[in-house]
């Protein structure tokens, strides 16, 4: 009986080491890749060409999409928050830039990431850091066209094309353009979502987290535009956060790739 004991308790303690062993030790830094793959509803937008619905009365042909993305984080099922340097987490994505689509964060913590959460736009605290704590990233945002000026503010998103409807048959152009109204008017929002399934950050490994943005929220989502009604919308105390609550809702994880 004392032997059986022995080894029962052998076996054990041997299959806690090996259990132990196996364990998966995460002490490096790898790479992550957020992918925007903007649609217009179920199909893959295409700038230009295509007319799409806008709503029962309208058709819309999109030349121009661009938004920016800011403030990454990224989360663990235990609730582990990894975030990325403030000064290096301001992006412009552009859909007649493809290279803009596909934002790398490097020195990311080994770990599985399961949420993603990013804002739409500059945060308050980046911008009341003036003109000279914005970097490199205020002239990147001048050359792209996403600002008003310094002192009115950044353009978080602009959304062009031409229109027609019953009342106007001619193709007419539209411009929604989104910001923040200097401190006067806070359009920018964050985006938390959840990931299908967990982003594998290893030395080794650069997971792409595969983000759809649906670009149709843009007109219609929470609020409902007309372009009849107003086509071209800019700085608007009203509208403009109308506009960036639906841009905010734009955005779905289709699959991530490990």
């Amino acid at each position: 009986m004392k032997i059986s004991k022995y080894i029962a308790a052998f076996l054990f303690v041997a299959t806690l080491a090996a259990c132990s062993s196996s364990e998966e030790v995460l002490t490096g830094e790898g790479n992550v890749t957020l992918e925007f793959d903007n649609a217009y509803n179920s199909s893959d937008l295409l700038l230009e060409t295509t007319p799409y619905s806008a709503n029962d009365t309208e058709k819309i042909k999109i030349n121009k999409v661009k938004y920016i993305v800011s403030n990454i984080r990224l989360e663990t099922a235990t609730g582990t928050i990894f975030t990325y340097p403030k000064n290096e987490s301001y992006f412009i994505v552009d859909e007649n830039t493809n290279s803009s689509q596909f934002i790398t964060l490097k020195n990311v913590p080994e770990d599985d990431y399961t949420k993603v959460t990013f804002g739409i736009g500059v945060d308050q605290e980046k911008y009341l850091e003036g003109a000279t704590g914005q970097g490199d990233f205020l002239a990147k945002a001048q050359e792209a066209g996403m600002m008003w000026s310094w002192q009115a503010g950044y353009k978080f998103m602009v959304f062009e094309g031409t229109y027609t409807s019953e009342n106007t048959t001619t193709e007419t152009a539209f411009a929604f353009h989104m910001g923040s109204h200097g401190t006067a008017v806070d359009n920018y929002k964050e985006v938390s979502l959840d990931l299908t399934n967990s982003a594998r950050v290893r030395t080794d490994l650069t997971p792409v987290i595969h983000v759809v943005s649906d670009v149709s929220n843009i007109l219609d989502g929470t609020t409902k535009f007309f372009l009849d009604d107003a086509a071209q919308i800019h700085v608007d105390g009203v509208k403009s956060p109308q506009i960036a609550t639906n841009v905010s809702a734009m955005f779905v994880i289709d699959h991530v790739h490990n």
